[in-house]
């Protein structure tokens, strides 16, 4: 009998339905799942072995109503797991992991099932659907198909085992990667050692410290990436290359945590499913339901921004090079240091500098929140009452400009051992009409904590990360959809992070940067002469930029360009001669995540999709151009934008969304102007 005390296996009672996270506790997690689980199945089954005719109604709009239990638990845990991980989330969910792959297929590929959905595509056109509900079965016919639900039975078993193990092997990968990750923090005895960084910093790094009982010391923890945002600052050469070293080192110092087997195994595995469902490649299998279509579209892409990203890296790394004595050589870990003076010498932009100005409150209220209001006209009120699912994430209650509630968004702001790298949106709850939910959805980052009392001011690329990172939010917020299939940001991957990259234009518009660009201490403004030369500058190391993302790209691509033929049996070597085939070999300029830290494509989500950032700045730079075009930020622009495009969700092909809003297919010309590759 199930446990009526149970939080997941009712709606919760509070606003928005916002989860009950006062009253989660681990032992709720497996139930939930159990019941969640077999709940599913029994309506599956119900609908697969209907003797009636399938119908939208009996087939599609039941699938729809299905789950609802296991839904819940779902986005409830693997947001906590990512976000705020324990012995027992870990445990839990290498448990969890191969059962849900198991649970997915067991509806996916029953044959039943299908047979009623093929029926109905085969008659969409005919059942007096709206454009919504066609386009719904079109991608339940889609997707099932190239899940495998045509195999036969023989290959359908081996399907499910590729699907378990793949499903296992990449959960082990991201929490190898957590832990060495936090093995691999970088212990410093003394502040001189730390010579550049802020009082901010510096505080960052002695409470990392106090937390890991090494009082008097400083320890900077990794971020995701290759490089650190502290080597801009750090003066001491070798401090820079300690930081270097640890990141580069994740994943490949062997014992327990070492991930270039994981790699190893978890490519070869993709290659063998995706000759199993009729692809030469995984990454002919992943595109094949994207916007590019093709990898040979995503090769072609990248194979023309490569060449002038690499010249362009190298250009500036002669000019690095003047900066550094005689016989001394550029190193990885100089590069953002070297480039930071030359910045400085060129522009006049000081980053460092900049830090004052963005206190995080301000850019948070006075930025991120005030552009939105003055584009959408939504306002935010910070909910205490609520109960988020950890003492430093924030719920906020966001309204239309009528009043109406439109959802809740929460902020986790800092980082934390517990939490991995990098940083992203979840939905907590779904917007559907059927189903009669809301929407609450979640960003998390990993911005140091400084001790009790000292301003969190950020950074540069923090700031522009929060913008980014609230786009995702905004799209979750907005998509307005009859189905649950097209919730939120449940649209191709390789269009997913558009709407993000378009949020980024902000930061800097002179309204908004001039409303939150305030210094923590004496109230000034940020000097408009600043503003300007951070727009001068902005193409400014464009070259490294470009090059270390093409060649994380890339390497993804190599990676799943390789058959169920191919024998791969050395991460480095592959890796080498990946980088090296596309002119991306330049020690100086590392990939922006190599294989064995690439949780993008190896425990992410992004296999053979990393390509997608800029894949979907293509829109993005278009869109920028569309909006200087039509007067900026404006009330009316941003009706246009949020009634098109966001507030569609999954709703439509994002391309037909794209040419409503934009009146044409994007253009490329954009981008290459921004990233300074037209020259």
């Amino acid at each position: 009998m199930a446990d009526s005390s149970n939080p997941f296996l009712s709606p919760s009672p509070l606003p928005y339905q916002l989860p009950p996270f006062a009253d989660i506790r681990d032992e709720h997690y497996r139930p939930a799942f159990e019941q969640g689980f077999a709940e599913e199945l029994a309506e599956v089954e119900a609908i697969a072995s209907s003797p009636d005719e399938p119908t939208f109604e009996n087939t599609m709009l039941a699938l729809e109503r299905s789950g609802q239990v296991l839904q819940r638990v779902a986005e409830v845990f693997f947001n906590k797991s990512s976000s705020d991980s324990t012995d027992f989330t870990n445990a839990l969910e290498e448990e969890i992991a191969p059962l849900l792959s198991a649970h997915q297929d067991a509806i996916r590929l029953n044959p039943a099932l299908y047979a009623r959905i093929a029926s109905l595509h085969e008659r969409r056109h005919d059942l007096g659907l709206d454009a919504e509900g066609v386009y719904l079965i079109e991608r339940y016919f889609t997707e099932f198909t190239l899940a495998g639900a045509g195999l036969d039975d023989e290959q359908k078993k081996r399907l499910r085992e590729y699907n378990q193990r793949l499903s296992t092997l990449t959960t082990r990968f991201e929490k190898n990667l957590l832990a060495d990750t936090n093995e691999l923090a970088v212990v410093f005895d003394s502040a001189e050692e730390l010579n550049g960084l802020g009082e901010g910093e510096l505080s960052a790094a002695a409470e990392a410290a106090r937390e890991r009982g090494l009082d008097g010391k400083y320890v900077v923890t990794l971020v995701l990436p290759t490089g650190h945002p502290w080597l801009a600052s750090l003066t001491d050469r070798r401090s820079r290359e300690r930081i270097m070293a640890a990141s580069r080192s994740r994943g490949i110092r062997g014992g327990e945590h070492d991930n270039r087997d994981l790699v190893l195994e978890i490519t070869r595995l993709r290659a063998e499913r995706a000759r199993l469902l009729g692809f030469d490649t995984h990454a002919a299998f992943v595109t094949a339901d994207e916007t590019a279509r093709t990898p040979q579209a995503v090769a072609d892409m990248l194979g023309r921004l490569a060449p002038p990203a690499a010249r362009n890296a190298r250009a500036e790394q002669a000019d690095l090079q003047k900066q550094l004595g005689a016989g001394e050589t550029v190193e990885s870990w100089d590069w953002a240091k070297l480039t930071d003076t030359v910045r400085q010498a060129t522009y006049d932009v000081d980053f460092a500098a900049m830090r004052p100005y963005f206190e995080a409150e301000r850019v948070l209220r006075d930025g991120v929140f005030f552009a939105a209001t003055r584009l959408y006209g939504i306002t935010f009120e910070e909910r205490p009452d609520l109960v988020a699912y950890h003492p430093d994430a924030r719920v906020f209650e966001v309204r239309n400009e009528d009043g109406s509630g439109l959802g809740l968004y929460l902020l986790d702001l800092y980082t934390r051992d517990s939490k991995r790298g990098g940083a992203w949106m979840n939905p907590l709850i779904s917007q559907s009409e059927l189903l009669g939910y809301p929407t609450v959805v979640v960003n998390n980052l990993n911005v140091p904590k400084p001790a009790a009392g000292e301003p969190t001011l950020l950074t540069y690329d923090e700031t522009n990360t929060l913008f980014h990172e609230f786009g995702h939010a905004l799209h979750g917020l907005f998509a307005h959809v009859t189905y649950p299939k097209f919730a939120g940001t449940n649209v191709f991957r390789d269009f997913v992070e558009f709407p993000s990259q378009v949020n980024e234009m902000w930061m800097l518009w002179p309204e908004i940067v001039s409303n939150y660009a305030v210094h923590h201490e004496t109230g000034e403004r940020m000097p408009q002469e600043l503003i300007d030369k951070l727009h001068a500058s902005e193409s400014f190391n464009e070259g490294f930029a470009t090059s270390e993302y093409l060649a994380a790209a890339l390497l993804d691509q190599a990676w799943h360009a390789i058959t169920a033929d191919d024998t791969v049996t050395d991460v480095a070597a592959f890796e080498a001669a990946a980088l090296a085939a596309v002119g991306l070999d330049n020690p100086a300029v590392p990939p922006r995540y190599a294989s064995t830290y690439f949780a993008h494509t190896f425990s992410g989500g992004y296999d053979a999709g990393y390509y997608s950032y800029i894949w979907s700045e293509v829109l993005d730079a278009d869109t920028v151009e569309w909006f200087k075009e039509n007067g900026g930020l404006s009330r009316e622009n941003g009706d246009r934008f949020r009634g098109r495009l966001l507030g569609v969700g999954g709703s439509k092909d994002p391309l037909e969304a794209y040419r409503d809003f934009r009146g044409r297919d994007a253009v490329i010309e954009p981008l290459l102007k921004r990233r300074g590759l037209d020259g």
